[in-house]
């Protein structure tokens, strides 16, 4: 069977039958492997927009959907070790002896786990804002939940982004950024004038809703993550880059700066003023980009 999520046209993706259950994928570009693995919520869709930063002819893509979303049920992996294993039980059914892994955000953890305990499988690890340690959910307030976990809450949402786009930028930064009022009118300006940037908030949307096909998964991380008591992360070998917006309202960037202290010889990329959303949003995105390229590029060759 092969699917399409959202609106996103630049993956088909299946699903594999592996030795430790079903897990939906799908690989985009030619050259270097690299899993991609999104955060909370998300999906295979949301993995497609972060692998927009990779170069198609040099990267091969391996997009997942976590257990739990889209179409990996989450029996195939509930805790974070148990997902950690089945990117090494996917990249078994592909025939790719070691790949490099990209994480965002809710995807840290399988991510720093899948470097632990299948290091001979890592070329090298790269972690935007990734979780690496206890986490439980900011609180929202009445109407936040609602927009953004009902049904008219994100058909509301949808009806903003196709005709008010500009304010739906600003909105999806103030709510992932801890940005002045200037800050926040700044990067909104930026962001909408730049058509990449303008379409990865505008398309993120979308894929980060709790809804019924991912809210498995939603709940299932949520309880995990706040049960974290270490992940391990000094027992990391691959090279390890760990990318993180100093503004990120999302995940404490105290966590990254803590990854990147705990790893041995982990590299950190700090994006001044950056949201969640840096790595794609931020003014220096594109310099930003090019690190975790050339980065990931380097995992290849090694």
């Amino acid at each position: 069977m092969s699917t399409t999520h959202t609106n996103a046209p630049e993956y088909t993706s299946s699903v594999a039958e592996t030795a430790l259950g079903p897990v939906e994928y799908a690989v985009v570009g030619t050259g270097v492997p690299v899993l991609v693995v999104h955060g909370t919520p998300g999906g295979i869709d949301a993995a497609a927009l972060m692998a927009r930063i990779l170069p198609r002819d040099r990267v091969s893509a391996i997009l997942v959907s976590r257990p739990g979303y889209l179409g990996t049920p989450l029996g195939s992996g509930a805790t974070i070790d148990e997902q950690a294993d089945l990117l090494a039980a996917l990249l078994d059914h592909l025939g790719i002896e070691r790949a490099g892994v990209y994480t965002w955000s809710g995807g840290g953890p399988a991510g720093y786990r899948f470097a632990v305990r299948h290091p001979e499988r890592v070329t090298v690890l790269v972690a935007n804002a990734a979780c690496s340690a206890a986490y439980e959910l900011p609180q929202q307030d009445l109407a936040t939940r609602l927009m953004f976990t009902t049904a008219p809450g994100q058909w509301l949402l949808r009806v903003l982004a196709a005709h008010q786009p500009k304010q739906y930028i600003a909105g999806a930064l103030a709510g992932e950024g801890d940005l002045t009022k200037e800050q926040l009118a700044a990067r909104t300006e930026e962001v909408f004038a730049d058509p990449a940037k303008r379409r990865f908030v505008v398309d993120l949307g979308p894929t980060a809703s709790p809804d019924r096909s991912r809210r498995t998964g939603y709940d299932n991380d949520l309880a995990q993550f706040a049960a974290i008591t270490s992940l391990g992360l000094e027992k990391i070998t691959a090279p390890t880059l760990v990318v993180q917006g100093t503004s990120d309202s999302d995940l404490p960037p105290a966590q990254s700066y803590a990854a990147a202290d705990a790893i041995p010889g982990a590299e950190l990329l700090t994006l001044d003023t950056g949201t969640h959303l840096a790595l794609y949003t931020h003014p220096d995105a594109a310099a930003a980009q090019a690190r975790v390229v050339d980065f990931l590029l380097a995992g290849g060759r090694r």
